[in-house]
């Protein structure tokens, strides 16, 4: 189940039932189940409280995904500040909505096994993040 909540930002997603059909499409296509998967938007510094608290980072990012997967089921938190996903837009010159969901299918693929920790890891992430963007409009 992907349940969406927010701390300390008023905020909401729209068409919530078409996001999950497409989520579970991505994990689908992963051969990969969704088990419980919290969104949690938030703001920048809510994100950077998280972020220095649990991973003792001390820098603000758009997305913190805590990983509880077990097995094919993908169960976690995926903590997204709204401020820097509508900042990311600006700087890349795309739509607001198009930026949330790049970043929540970026958190997704962590949960999946993907990471971006090498030059090659951002490259094959980011090819998933334009492949599943590319196929959110057909579900």
């Amino acid at each position: 189940m992907i349940r969406y909540f927010t701390e300390d930002v008023k905020f909401v997603l729209k068409d919530k039932l078409a996001n999950n059909r497409w989520l579970k499409m991505v994990a689908g296509s992963e051969i990969r189940t969704i088990g419980d998967v919290n969104i949690i938007f938030c703001s920048d510094n809510y994100i950077l409280d998280v972020n220095m608290r649990y991973l003792q980072h001390d820098y603000f990012t758009d997305i913190i995904t805590f990983d509880y997967c077990e097995g094919k089921t993908l169960s976690g938190d995926l903590f997204i500040s709204v401020d820097s996903v509508r900042e990311n837009a600006l700087e890349y010159g795309v739509e607001f909505d198009e930026e949330l969901h790049r970043v929540m299918v970026h958190g997704l693929l962590h949960l999946i096994g993907y990471d971006d920790h090498t030059p090659e890891d951002e490259k094959t992430i980011h090819e998933k993040e334009d492949y599943y963007l590319k196929l959110r409009s057909v579900v």
